[in-house]
């Protein structure tokens, strides 16, 4: 029986097997030849959808709009500012009201709870744009990324988190690679490992497709013979400024270097969901250089601009992602 997600909701990647996962990848390598061919594909002509966005955002907005433009619906964006959700109207009525207009809802911002709720009292698939504990559409430009590396051969293949992998990136990285066979390094300080709940679920996971979950402080051993390293910021939207000269101190030890490349895989690949902190020429950027001295965060610029760097491949690979998980959900 072929794969089937009509109606379904997109919150997390444990509510997905690994067929279905394999199936939206595909389903975005179609969606990128048609885009790059300039082949039109208003497959979903007459449908309307909202974003609703608590954090902002560059790729993810961008991704959802053109993609659903792409795809002939109409799209609405409802910024922090333009909508009662939260405030005047709870989460509930505004997923019944919302439900009652759109096909399909995005919703980016803080609480999993809220993007649940809003899946259960809509009627309508809802798609999970990033929340404090998962980040799912990322997940699929990111294995996306992996397989044009790889000639679509990943299984086995190893994939490292430096920095602090108890985030929403480094747990839904995690899942992903359990359910498609790779092998997981969660690299970090040991209060910076992911929660004992997300490796509890992941680890029967991997061991059913064969790969492994690794937590390590070592940075030289987290990455010897990885074939992706795997980065983000140090501090989250949302997270108070102040946080700053703590996660400098306790990150640095794992900052992507060039050194720290040299000990992976030849053909190896470094990815970052952006934005980074690789140089000063932005307004956080400059700020920590003078407040710090530190004029590189996560990443060295080095390794930024080097040509394992596939960082601008995987952002625009949200929006060939995106568009599969919005078409196969509303087709």
């Amino acid at each position: 029986m072929g794969v089937n997600l009509s109606g379904r909701s997109f919150l997390r990647l444990l509510d997905f097997s690994t067929e279905e996962i394999e199936y939206l990848l595909a389903l975005s390598k179609n969606f990128k030849d048609l885009k790059r061919t300039g082949t039109p594909h208003r497959y979903l002509e007459g449908k309307n959808i909202v974003l609703l966005f608590q954090k902002t955002s560059t790729r993810t907005r961008c991704s959802f709009e053109v993609g659903g433009m792409d795809l002939g619906m109409g799209v609405t964006y409802l910024d922090p500012g333009s909508s009662q959700m939260g405030k005047k109207e709870s989460i509930e009525d505004t997923a019944r009201v919302l439900g009652r207009m759109y096909d399909g809802i995005e919703f980016r911002g803080f609480e999993q709870a809220d993007v649940e709720e809003l899946a259960e009292k809509s009627g309508v698939p809802v798609w999970n744009g990033l929340t404090d504990l998962w980040h799912p559409t990322q997940m699929l430009a990111d294995i996306l990324t992996v397989q044009e590396n790889f000639n679509y051969d990943i299984k086995g293949k190893t994939l490292v988190f430096m920095g602090d992998a108890k985030n929403n990136v480094a747990r839904s990285l995690m899942v992903v690679c359990a359910k498609l066979g790779m092998n997981f390094v969660a690299c970090g300080p040991k209060s910076c490992w992911p929660a004992d709940d997300v490796v509890d679920a992941c680890k029967p996971i991997a061991e059913e497709n064969g790969c492994t979950i690794t937590l390590t402080d070592d940075p030289v051993a987290g990455v010897t013979g990885a074939h992706v390293v795997y980065t983000d910021v140090w501090v989250s939207m949302g997270e108070p400024d102040e946080v700053w000269a703590e996660r400098i101190e306790q990150l640095s030890p794992y900052r992507v270097t060039e050194e720290l490349m040299s000990h992976t895989a030849k053909d190896s690949i470094f990815l970052h969901c952006l934005p980074s902190v690789h140089d000063t020429n932005t307004t956080v950027g400059s700020d920590i250089a003078e407040r710090f001295g530190v004029t590189e965060m996560e990443v060295e610029d080095a390794v930024f601009e080097s040509k394992k760097s596939k960082v601008f491949d995987e952002a625009e690979n949200r929006m060939h992602t995106i568009k599969a998980v919005m078409y196969a959900t509303l087709k």
